[in-house]
């Protein structure tokens, strides 16, 4: 963690929650964590629960977020949420390209790239995920995947929109799978995207953004990836779904 970042702790609850659950949580951990000062952190439920936590999520340092976005405003796309709709609710951040995203529904780089342009037009910040599967790991092309995920996602962006967007780095391997890149592992891929944005955009917009890690985050793993110069901050699954365990993240310790 650069202390010239502020942390950012995300929480992903993905097809979780009843507005009541959802409503219950936020009110728990906004009452165990008081305001905070010195990191961030952003709640994203499902679509039917965003307004329910926008109206109790009144705690200093606590930011609502959706975990998808259509590309375009409005038209004839069923089933389908605009940024406009996200923005009108109350969104500060919205998640693309999540491996979830990219593996089961298709999306692409491509696909990424328009829903970030298409939120920072709305005035959301983009959360744009990038992650390689095991195969590739274990082939050697981390690199190589995460370069071109960076570079489809992120290129014709702005500098101002480029020093205002997150990144998530989430080894697909290591997500709700109970295994974890190791901080060491983490802290190179983070390096590699902070690298490869300097290289898109120079201006020492890389200093700037925010990149998280995505990978079977945990209370036991928080400290010692926190530890690490490149490592922003994280994007929880699983662990933000109970009180306590997202708790101790929001709290982890240098």
């Amino acid at each position: 963690m650069n202390p010239n970042r502020r942390p950012l702790i995300a929480a992903n609850w993905k097809m979780y929650k009843t507005i009541e659950e959802a409503i219950s949580f936020v009110k728990s951990i906004q009452e165990e964590t008081g305001p905070l000062n010195d990191r961030e952190v952003v709640i994203a439920p499902p679509y039917t629960a965003l307004k329910a936590v926008r109206d109790i999520l009144k705690q200093r340092g606590y930011s609502l977020a959706a975990q998808n976005s259509h590309c375009v405003e409005k038209g004839a796309f069923t089933g389908e949420i605009s940024p406009v709709m996200l923005k009108d609710i109350g969104c500060e951040y919205t998640i693309v390209g999540h491996s979830e995203r990219r593996q089961l529904f298709g999306e692409t780089d491509r696909t990424v790239h328009l829903k970030a342009e298409s939120l920072f037009k709305t005035g959301i910040v983009p959360v744009i995920c990038v992650g390689e599967v095991l195969d590739q790991r274990e082939q050697g092309k981390t690199f190589e995947v995460i370069g071109s995920q960076i570079d489809g996602a992120l290129n014709g962006f702005s500098l101002a929109q480029a020093e205002r967007m997150v990144i998530a780095y989430e080894p697909v391997w290591a997500i709700g799978t109970g295994r974890t890149a190791t901080p060491g592992q983490a802290q190179e891929v983070h390096a590699f995207i902070r690298e490869t944005i300097k290289s898109i955009f120079s201006k020492d917009i890389e200093k700037k953004v925010r990149i998280l890690y995505g990978g079977s985050v945990k209370p036991d793993n928080i400290d010692a990836l926190m530890a690490e110069p490149d490592i922003d901050g994280a994007l929880v699954g699983g662990a933000s779904l109970e009180v306590g365990s997202f708790k101790r993240l929001i709290e982890f310790n240098l």
